[in-house]
């Protein structure tokens, strides 16, 4: 890992990449919590590409633990905002992106520049109808949470708004959560995180600058 835990907006967060830049990414963590080393790995990634990169407790030291109940982030939304808002002021970023849980709200509003929902949860066709940034959806063949034929609703919606950027991919035999929980040993899985993370890479670099 190269990046540190600082605070930003009132959150813990995990922050990677060159605080000189103007462009900075937030992502949202699943209910494993921020401190999941793939999703700290991905952001390391995506830094090197010259973003600002952080990744907040949304949960407040508080994250899932599996057999356990599931946790509820309520404030999530609001969290992302005030550190949205802390990005810009204190540090002076410019543009912002999101990936993640959280971020089909924030792209009903000019709080980011652009967004990309990976493997989405509690998603809905009206929530899509109500975007107004470019947004990618990168979703999973094999997902109880957005299947693929909500993804194809999703992409329905998006071929209706012309005035929004944005596509749908779903991603041949993987699971919800690939993007993160693939192990190392399975070049398969690791793989299709790679282009999972190109992809993301390829949305950010055109729309947030």
């Amino acid at each position: 890992m190269s990046g540190s835990v600082t605070e930003i907006g009132g959150l813990r967060a995990y922050a990677t990449g060159s605080s000189d830049s103007s462009l900075s990414l937030l992502l949202a963590s699943d209910v494993l919590g921020y401190e999941t080393p793939n999703l700290r790995k991905l952001a390391d990634k995506v830094a090197a590409a010259g973003f600002y990169v952080v990744v907040p407790d949304f949960f407040h030291g508080d994250p899932y633990v599996p057999g356990s109940e599931m946790p509820v982030s309520e404030k999530g939304v609001e969290d992302a905002k005030q550190v949205i808002a802390a990005l810009r002021s204190s540090r002076g970023m410019s543009a912002v992106g999101a990936a993640g849980k959280v971020v089909v709200e924030l792209a009903k509003s000019d709080v980011i520049q652009a967004a990309v929902l990976l493997h989405p949860s509690q998603v809905t066709v009206d929530d899509i109808k109500d975007v107004k940034k470019p947004i990618a959806v990168l979703g999973a063949e094999i997902d109880k949470f957005s299947p693929p034929e909500l993804l194809r609703q999703f992409e329905q919606v998006l071929s209706t708004k012309p005035e929004v950027e944005g596509y749908v991919k779903i991603f041949g035999g993987v699971a919800h959560g690939w993007t993160t929980k693939y192990k190392d040993e399975d070049e398969a899985s690791v793989r299709n995180a790679e282009e999972a993370r190109q992809n993301m890479l390829d949305w950010f670099i055109k729309f947030v600058n």
